[in-house]
């Protein structure tokens, strides 16, 4: 049976990581330059820019871009029971763990002066949501409930229309249980342009959110660099998974979670870690037996073949070392005594205790976000949280007396900086009995 994870042997090494563990490299130019100029078109072209493009990139010809609110609500009427339940019980899910993240205003009192933290979300924000390999209806609760929980006034979500022009129902379902305002039959590049310029049809967005491939991951970067949208900090790209495993690890569990997340297609990236040379050879075995057997099977490869990975290492210290190097979207912790690893992670998207965790459980109903930093980007960054949604305001007010006492700082510090007039509003108030002795 042919091996789909390539053997990494790091035991006794004794180099830097990074020589010695593929990462995701730097984006070729080409992808680069296939979005600039998506997002030239749209901003240039506006409406006609989105049907052109939807023409020649999905294959189809639309002619309104938007999805009628009635669409939404038949589509929900139509799917499957068990699915409409489903997307109800991960709703009730996703709205309560993103509550907990909703906290007072705060206020802060030091040397006279007093700080008021307002969090005021955005007007509008714009959800993406995939619909190529994958319809992910799930996608729309976990990027348009965090929003509606931070209290947005307007929410829109585009998602790429299928071979008959329509958005697949289940993902208009999942809207309307989510209470989207806005939705749109257009993705990819093009998507994220619309929202962050705006056209005739599809009014600019303050945020947008959602994963993608990386022609979509890419356009939210460069739209952000404009300085027209705000975007998260993470590169929520391609799907990755990392598997801490030794010797106890059901093997069929660590197996199938590896394709689980490879299922995604190509440029995602699967590491299995482990300190067990009897159990490495058993899971490597089983992807390969998951995959052959699998619908999916051309998508798991693409995948494996470029970024499957099974590396064996010294013991649970290094394991951890690797895991926290890689920095995978998803990383489960399937040893015998996983809450021990807990402490030593630093980096990852989201972190899934033992084997009756699946990361698959944290993709639709265990109420955090799956909207997860990829590409390393789990160093300095985190999954999609309601604060994404808002930004924070803070509100300052003095007395004259606590003016009086900050007066001498603000002063020796505008005057080092030579910045004079900083210095002179705070002693022309000095010299005043009333703040309305300036009008006279």
């Amino acid at each position: 049976m042919a091996e789909l994870l390539t053997r990494l042997d790091l035991r006794g090494a004794t180099g830097a990581l990074d020589d010695l563990l593929p990462a995701p490299g730097a984006i070729p130019e080409g992808p680069i330059d296939v979005v600039r100029d998506i997002l030239l078109q749209v901003r240039r072209d506006g409406d006609r820019a989105l049907r052109d493009l939807t023409e020649r990139l999905d294959g189809v010809r639309i002619d309104t871009l938007r999805v009628p609110p009635a669409a939404l609500q038949a589509a929900l009427a139509a799917i499957p029971r068990e699915l409409r339940t489903a997307f109800e019980v991960a709703h009730e899910s996703i709205t309560a763990y993103h509550r907990t993240q909703i906290h007072p205003d705060s206020v802060h009192h030091h040397a006279g002066v007093t700080v008021r933290d307002r969090r005021q979300p955005v007007d509008r924000a714009g959800c993406y949501v995939p619909g190529g390999l994958a319809p992910l209806a799930s996608t729309v609760l976990m990027t348009a409930v965090p929003a509606r929980v931070a209290g947005v006034g307007t929410v829109v979500l585009c998602s790429p229309p299928g071979p008959d022009g329509m958005i697949a129902a289940p993902i208009l379902a999942a809207a309307a249980i989510a209470g989207v305002d806005e939705v749109y039959r257009v993705g990819g590049a093009q998507a994220i342009a619309a929202m962050a310029y705006g056209t005739a049809s599809i009014a600019p967005v303050d945020v947008i959110v959602g994963p993608g491939n990386v022609y979509v991951a890419l356009a939210e970067r460069l739209v952000a660099q404009d300085g027209v949208v705000g975007v998260p900090s993470s590169f929520p790209g391609p799907s990755e998974v990392a598997v801490v495993a030794d010797e106890t690890t059901p093997v069929a569990l660590a197996a199938i979670d590896l394709v689980v997340q490879a299922e995604h297609g190509p440029n995602g990236w699967a590491w299995l870690v482990t300190w067990s040379e009897t159990a490495a050879q058993a899971i490597e075995d089983e992807v390969a037996r998951l995959t052959a057997a699998s619908p999916r099977r051309d998508a798991i490869t693409a995948t494996l073949d470029r970024g499957g990975f099974s590396v064996l290492v010294d013991g649970p210290a290094q394991a951890m070392e690797v895991v926290n190097h890689v920095a995978t979207e998803h990383l489960e912790l399937m040893t015998a005594d996983p809450e021990s690893l807990v402490p030593l992670v630093r980096s990852a998207g989201a972190v899934f205790v033992g084997p009756w965790a699946p990361a698959s459980v944290g993709d639709y109903v265990a109420g955090p976000n799956h909207v997860l930093p990829t590409a390393r980007s789990a160093r300095f960054s985190s999954a999609l949280r309601v604060d994404d949604f808002c930004k924070h305001l803070h509100v300052v007010s003095l007395d004259r007396e606590a003016l009086a006492g900050l007066a001498p700082h603000v002063v020796a510090m505008a005057n080092a900086e030579g910045l004079g007039a900083h210095a002179a509003s705070v002693e022309l108030r000095a010299t005043l009995d009333q703040p309305a002795e300036v009008a006279r």
